[in-house]
């Protein structure tokens, strides 16, 4: 098989237009949905489905899709009260930000080299009203050798620096949840009783309601086991500090997110990313999947 035929695109449509990136020598797809978040909402590397998807919510556009990679932008988790101040204004804002519930326009798309599409996502009076910056985010979706790439563009409009935190909530398809990670972090944040616990590298998130945060590790990946003797090993840019894990109870998945900084930044003022006006912020997070 040559290179120009390795790499496709496909269009389809289901409740909503869809992009399904091809690399058809490791029998891997992706597919990506603009319209609802700009989400990714299924993931398949070397033959495996990574992602659970709640068709439901996702059929229905005044749902938050539970499922697939959700984009967290310019929070990641939540507010107290859904609420943060910010140059002597309050504004309100839901959980994980804005990002992931508005249409995001396709940019470009290619084939050369790699599976790629690239979609933006600009400020607008909804986005203003509850993040008071004027930003443009441009996400590249690339599949390529069987990993799937996700290169981020923070571009600030503003005239004043704009502060933002970046995240991804991918749900992982798993049989058990009782996981080992593979990681150098010794600590969590345990959001069931906001306690700092010592962490040997094994949560079992079935027994959990609330999440918990990996604190301190210093190298920027995490590997974790799926079903069938496949892993999962997620690599991201320095800026993603944290990775929290959270599940809910009796639904066959896990989620392993990457987050710049922990709930409550914009109120706190803690581990912001600063962009200067005119700057644009480059982050990437790479998922792969080995056996």
């Amino acid at each position: 098989m040559n290179a120009s035929t390795n790499y496709q695109i496909k269009q389809s449509i289901d409740g909503f237009p869809l992009y399904v990136l091809k690399d058809v020598h490791t029998n891997s797809q992706v597919t990506v949905c603009p319209e609802r978040g700009g989400i990714v909402t299924s993931c398949i590397l070397n033959g495996k489905e990574l992602l659970y998807l709640d068709r439901e919510t996702f059929l229905n556009p005044q749902a938050n899709i539970r499922g697939g990679i959700p984009v967290l932008f310019p929070i990641a988790g939540q507010l107290v009260n859904g609420q943060y101040d910010w140059d002597g204004q309050t504004y309100q804002m839901k959980n994980h930000g804005v990002a992931r519930i508005l249409p995001w326009e396709v940019v470009a798309t290619s084939t050369d080299g790699s599976a790629s599409i690239t979609l933006s996502l600009h400020s607008n009076a909804e986005t203003l009203a509850a993040y008071p910056f004027e930003f443009e985010l441009r996400f590249t979706y690339r599949l390529q050798d069987g990993i799937l790439s996700i290169e981020q563009q923070y571009l600030n409009r503003s005239q004043q620096e704009m502060p933002m935190v970046s995240g991804f909530h991918p749900y992982f398809a798993t049989e058990g949840k009782n996981l080992s990670y593979v990681t150098d972090a010794t600590r969590i944040l345990d959001y069931n009783d906001n306690q700092q616990k010592p962490f040997n590298g094994s949560l079992n998130l079935e027994t959990m309601v609330e999440s918990a945060a990996l604190l301190d590790a210093k190298k920027t990946e995490i590997v974790f086991p799926l079903a069938e003797g496949y892993h999962v090993r997620l690599t991201y840019s320095e800026q993603f500090r944290y990775v929290v894990l959270w599940s809910v109870k009796d639904k066959p998945f896990v989620c392993v997110e990457p987050w710049t900084a922990l709930n409550e930044a914009l109120n706190d003022k803690k581990e912001l990313l600063m962009v200067a006006p005119g700057n644009t912020l480059e982050l990437v997070m790479n998922i792969a999947c080995e056996k």
